[in-house]
């Protein structure tokens, strides 16, 4: 946008972040997860510069699909929430499929 305030995707990225971070010490060798849904309210503007704090909390667990409650804030408090869900997968498997070596 142009005004000099957090970017949604910026704040989206922020959570994502949280939720892989959450769960990447807990994976197998050669194992991540990808991002695949992201329903996230972006509940007020944060001026840019603003540290931002985003957490994220494991709900569920089906087979492979994680499914987070992710949260933002800054120093005033709660700027963003929502769920997100992310897929576990085989690194090097993953990047073939996106055609790519690994």
């Amino acid at each position: 946008g142009d005004l000099e305030v957090l970017a949604t995707p910026i704040l989206i990225a922020l959570m994502e972040n949280a939720a892989m971070d959450t769960v990447q010490d807990y994976l197998e060798e050669g194992k991540t997860t990808v991002g695949s849904r992201v329903d996230v309210e972006h509940l007020r503007p944060t001026p840019a510069g603003e540290d931002i704090t985003a957490e994220a909390t494991l709900e569920k667990r089906e087979g492979h699909m994680l499914e987070f409650w992710v949260t933002a804030r800054d120093r005033f408090g709660m700027i963003g929430q929502g769920k997100h869900i992310r897929y576990i997968v085989d690194r090097k498997k993953f990047i073939e499929k996106a055609g790519r070596k690994a």
